[in-house]
């Protein structure tokens, strides 16, 4: 959904990059553009608030923990690894 205007960011846009504003990870122009959607939709801005209140949460009672290395090291080369599946029997 958007609110009409052309320059507008769409709601699922600014909903799917929430974490990304939550964490400072976007730059300027994108930041400024997703903060006027919040302040103009309410929808999106009771999402965000749900977001950052979970984002808190988790921040309070894991924001110690570390990964032991082998973890982070079996994570790092499980994403960098892609499989593609296919299916070739007919769609229904």
């Amino acid at each position: 959904m958007s609110h009409g205007k052309d320059d507008e960011v769409d709601c699922r846009d600014v909903l799917s990059d929430v974490y990304v504003f939550l964490d400072n990870e976007c730059d300027e122009g994108q930041r400024s553009k997703i903060k006027e959607h919040l302040d103009d939709c309410y929808p999106c801005l009771k999402k965000f608030g749900i977001e950052q209140e979970v984002k808190a949460l988790l921040a309070r009672k894991c924001g110690g923990d570390i990964a032991p290395t082998s973890l982070r090291a079996n994570l790092k080369v499980r994403l960098s690894q892609v499989i593609i599946t296919e299916n070739s029997g007919p769609a229904l």
